[in-house]
């Protein structure tokens, strides 16, 4: 079938023009894609239908189509032409407005299933999900992942503690610090990341229990990079209060340090206030909004731990595993932070639930 849904007629090449393009064909000094395309007109004019073409040759049937379609206007300059993108579409202007509503509104999550519907309602079968997506493409369509959003995100919070975060920043004194404090739990178990591989290799991972588990009270100063990582048995209000000590103890010289954690009980324990409250205390608390993760700069360097420890990696015993992590987070982490500051960042932003589609 052509774009208008007719089938080719064989036949349609004079014998001088099917001599000239056999030969483009058989001419191993013609570009390669220009010879593809010649043959593909021979065996169009032979009467093989553009899907069984297709199969040959590994491409998509809607390409044989614009080959076509290239021919008929320009002759083997068309041809010669590699300015063209995508396929020649299959679908009418209403169609493919219906099928942009469709989508629209359910939001299908494969090719299979817009290629059914496509099927069903308009009577055209694609037989190659590379024509598929050449379609969606060029209707401003692209498969996208929802993002997890909390249902209790509230922006004008947000903004608050952004623009207070700025505010302190920009009035710091050298005799005070700025750090994100929080708490980790990393699980002796590998996590199995996409991976470049060659095609005919199956790649896999040894997959550990995933029982033992490292408990990490920790801190980070965006500033520096100086980190500091405490090695709990429990993440409590005891380990909270040890530390902000060691936090004190890294600045002697500080007169005040600022400390950014989330809302956890433990932080805002009763023993932990108590402790605050001592004369000559140089820490003071600053908490995060809650359901707000995306504000707690230390959330990222989680994320960064992740990537270099635990994806498609795997470690023997749990020893070396909680050895990893901790050499990471104290010693690598410090050492390396020219590299690593641009992913562990403050650059904060307000996410706001009325600026998404919410699935569910």
């Amino acid at each position: 079938m052509d774009s208008a849904g007719a089938m080719i007629d064989p036949g349609f090449l004079d014998s001088e023009s099917r001599q000239d393009l056999i030969e483009l064909a058989r001419d191993g000094s013609a570009a390669h894609r220009l010879a593809r395309r010649a043959n593909a007109l021979v065996l169009l004019d032979e009467g093989m239908s553009c899907e069984a073409i297709a199969r040959v040759l590994l491409i998509d049937d809607d390409t044989i189509r614009t080959w076509y379609r290239l021919y008929q206007e320009d002759g083997i300059e068309g041809l010669a032409s590699f300015g063209y993108e995508g396929g020649a579409c299959r679908l009418t202007a209403e169609q493919q407005d219906k099928l942009k509503a469709w989508i629209s509104t359910t939001l299908p999550r494969t090719t299979r299933e817009i290629g059914a519907w496509i099927a069903r309602e308009c009577g055209i079968e694609y037989q190659g999900r590379s024509g598929l997506i050449a379609l969606l493409h060029r209707l401003g369509m692209e498969h996208r992942k929802p993002k997890a959003i909390s249902r209790k995100l509230e922006p004008a919070k947000q903004v608050a503690f952004i623009e207070a975060y700025e505010a302190l920043l920009n009035r710091l004194s050298a005799d005070e610090a700025v750090l994100f404090a929080d708490a980790v739990h990393p699980t002796h178990a590998v996590r199995p990341v996409g991976c470049w591989a060659p095609k005919d290799v199956p790649v896999a991972i040894t997959q550990t229990s995933g029982r033992d588990r490292l408990n990490i009270h920790g801190a980070i100063d965006l500033e520096t990079g100086k980190t500091r990582m405490l090695d709990v048995l429990v993440v409590n209000a005891a380990s909270t209060i040890m530390l902000l000590m060691a936090i004190e103890a890294m600045y002697p010289g500080k007169r005040l340090i600022h400390v950014f954690l989330d809302n956890a009980k433990y932080h805002h324990a009763k023993l932990v206030q108590q402790w605050l409250a001592r004369p000559g205390c140089r820490i003071k608390l600053h908490f995060i909004p809650a359901y707000c993760p995306h504000l707690d700069a230390i959330e990222r360097l989680w994320g960064l731990m992740h990537k270099h420890i635990t994806h498609n990696k795997c470690y023997a015993s749990f020893q070396d595993f909680s050895t990893a992590v901790l050499t990471f987070l104290r010693h690598d982490v410090p050492r390396n932070w020219t590299a690593y500051c641009d992913q562990v960042t403050d650059n904060f932003r307000v996410i706001d639930p009325n600026d998404f589609r919410v699935l569910a």
